[in-house]
């Protein structure tokens, strides 16, 4: 220790100067990964949605009922109402395939 009590001058040890140049590099590396998912995050949401497919014309509902969900399929429309219905359309001419009910 010096005679005055102060280890300010006194240079620091190899040792911690690596562990002080690797603790800002890490925080360097987080700032700018935080950034880029940021970023991403930004441009990806911004975007606007992909068209949605269009109801073929034959498929039309019960009278009453109305979707709760649509799913499209690469050859059938399914169409799940409020009812509890599970309704299976042709995509191609939308005639009804199935009907189920849910319990």
């Amino acid at each position: 220790m010096p005679p005055d009590g102060h280890l300010q001058d006194a240079p620091l040890p190899r040792d911690l100067r690596f562990l002080k140049l690797l603790v800002a590099t890490l925080t360097g590396v987080m700032i700018l990964g935080i950034a880029t998912i940021i970023t991403l995050l930004a441009l990806r949401l911004n975007v606007p949605g992909a068209p949605l497919p269009v109801l073929p014309e034959g498929i039309a509902l019960p009278e009453g009922a109305r979707p709760a969900a649509l799913t499209f399929t690469p050859e059938r429309v399914i169409i799940v109402t409020e009812d509890g219905q599970i309704l299976i359309h042709a995509r191609d001419d939308g005639r009804l395939l199935e009907r189920l009910h849910l319990p």
